[in-house]
């Protein structure tokens, strides 16, 4: 069943990127971000509003591995088929992952439920074989634990762990700089470590710390930000800005890039009270 769109909204994308720098990568990650893949439908009308051939931008968004053609599940499991994962066992691993969901790697459950992927390095070699279950990390995984982990996923859903987003997840990241964790141990909430940096507004300058817990948007800060105000985060490490390429979809103020434990990206809005946010698992492939 395809998700159906709004061809004013895919416009409004458009017309927004439209002739600046990069424009139709731009243009397909924003239309990513709001149906979680591509639609045919949105393409013919980036084609057409760009005067750029279809066959085109069919050969970029299937060039990137972090666009998907067909629609993705409410979970993502991916697994890791890099060299030192695979000499330990990673092919079993996917094989029952396989067997477990019904579908192959790219492909979604009939039910949205799961879509399973493979990805090339999570740069943790010495913890494989390793499997990743919505931005979770599993180490040393076995066949015979793939049950166990997908039992795990669907058990959080059911006790609605999740609230009533069933997107909201644990992830760690570091600095996409200086590859150190930007966890912050000492300072929990709701049981995980939030994320430490630093943030600067206004000639103020101090502590920011942020839910860990992905779609969760609850916040701590040294200094009130009002709301609607753009922040510039940096890391308490290395002091490099965390300033994406990207520009926020819903009202154009930078994104703020994180790495999700070296197997890829999780990007959010800098203005304070936006809720834009997205995850790429596959981002650090490219």
């Amino acid at each position: 069943m395809r998700t159906l769109i709004d061809p004013e909204a895919v416009c409004r994308i458009v017309d927004r990127r439209r002739g600046r720098p990069g424009d139709v990568i731009a243009i397909l990650e924003d239309i990513h971000a709001e149906y979680n893949y591509l639609p045919m439908e949105a393409l013919r009308i980036i084609a057409s509003r760009t005067e750029r051939s279809l066959v085109d931008l069919y050969g970029v968004a299937t060039f990137y591995r972090g666009f998907s053609l067909e629609p993705r599940g409410r979970h993502l499991a991916s697994v890791c088929m890099g060299t030192a994962c695979h000499v330990r066992g990673s092919p079993t691993v996917l094989e029952k992952f396989v067997e477990q969901l019904g579908v192959a790697p790219g492909q979604t459950t009939v039910d949205r439920d799961f879509s399973l992927t493979t990805v090339n390095c999570l740069g943790a070699c010495a913890l494989g074989p390793i499997a990743v279950t919505d931005g979770e990390y599993h180490r040393n995984v076995r066949a015979g634990d793939v049950p166990r982990i997908l039992d795990g996923v669907r058990r959080e859903e059911q006790a609605g762990a999740r609230g009533d987003d069933q997107r909201i997840f644990a992830v760690r990241v570091a600095c996409p700089h200086c590859n150190r964790s930007l966890m912050s141990d000492e300072h929990l909430l709701d049981g995980h470590p939030m994320v430490r940096l630093t943030a600067a507004f206004d000639h103020q300058h101090g502590w920011l710390r942020l839910s860990s817990l992905y779609g969760d948007y609850r916040s701590e800060s040294e200094f009130l930000v009002p709301a609607g105000a753009v922040v510039q985060c940096f890391c308490p490490h290395c002091h490099a800005e965390l300033r994406s390429t990207r520009l926020c979809a819903r009202c154009d103020a930078p994104m703020v890039s994180l790495l999700v434990r070296g197997a890829g990206v999780v990007q959010f809005c800098s203005r304070n009270g936006c809720k834009e946010h997205l995850l790429d698992l596959d981002a650090a492939n490219h």
